[in-house]
């Protein structure tokens, strides 16, 4: 199969908001309001969260088709460590990324723990945004 390409495109909206048009659909991202923004979306780490709990359900979706399982549900818990300081620009020597990613599933399967925890490899074998994640992708960055 050959590589595909996606694309989004924002632009910032009033305060410290983002709006990002995904397609046909329109995120918008914010900080919440003691950080200077209005809260009107969740934030750009937020949504990094919340875009491994979409990655993970999906591929789950998939895999269990694949694989015959009846999957009733999965349920995600997502902790994400930063020191704000890097983002900040206050410390050089801070990373502005995660630190650390948890991720906690509950799979409502009939499956043994052990199956479970195949599946769960193999959904984050498989999610592109955990490959992304652990694998550093290149980023090309220019002025347009």
């Amino acid at each position: 199969m050959t590589s595909k390409t996606i694309s989004a495109h924002g632009q910032m909206r009033a305060g410290m908001s983002i709006e990002v048009q995904c397609g046909d659909h329109r995120v918008v991202m914010d900080q919440p309001t003691h950080a200077g923004g209005q809260g009107l979306g969740p934030t750009p780490l937020d949504i990094v969260l919340a875009a491994v709990a979409g990655c993970f359900g999906t591929l789950g979706r998939y895999i269990a088709h694949q694989q015959k399982i009846e999957l009733r549900g999965m349920r995600f818990e997502i902790e994400a460590d930063y020191d704000p300081d890097g983002l900040l620009g206050r410390r050089d020597d801070v990373r502005p990324g995660f630190q650390a990613l948890r991720v906690k599933v509950e799979i409502d399967a009939d499956l043994d723990r052990e199956r479970k925890q195949a599946l769960l490899d193999e959904i984050e074998r498989r999610c592109p945004l955990a490959d992304n994640l652990l694998n550093g992708t290149r980023l090309h960055s220019r002025l347009a």
